[in-house]
């Protein structure tokens, strides 16, 4: 499924609140999808993880450390399908 964020808002430690392009609206702990190692490391500041943006051109959010997240990961967490853990 192809479907893009198009507002970000965070909402609470590692929480964000996300609206997709098809008018679905929810949250999703960060927490539970990454582990904060590697690009991610950085997220673990919360002044660094409320910098998060859209990148239009991705469709998703990111962060000015190089970090993104896969837009139908979130999606598949919000709607709370298989698909929205945490990779091993």
């Amino acid at each position: 499924m192809l479907v893009d964020i198009s507002e970000v808002e965070v909402v609470g430690r590692c929480r964000l609140r996300l609206r997709f392009t098809d008018g679905t609206i929810g949250e999703v702990d960060v927490s539970n999808l990454v582990d904060f190692h590697g690009v991610f490391s950085a997220l673990r500041d919360e002044s660094e993880f409320a910098k998060v943006r859209i990148n239009e051109e991705l469709g998703t959010v990111t962060w000015p450390c190089g970090a993104d997240l896969d837009p139908d990961v979130l999606y598949a967490s919000v709607k709370g399908q298989a698909g929205s853990s945490r990779p091993r």
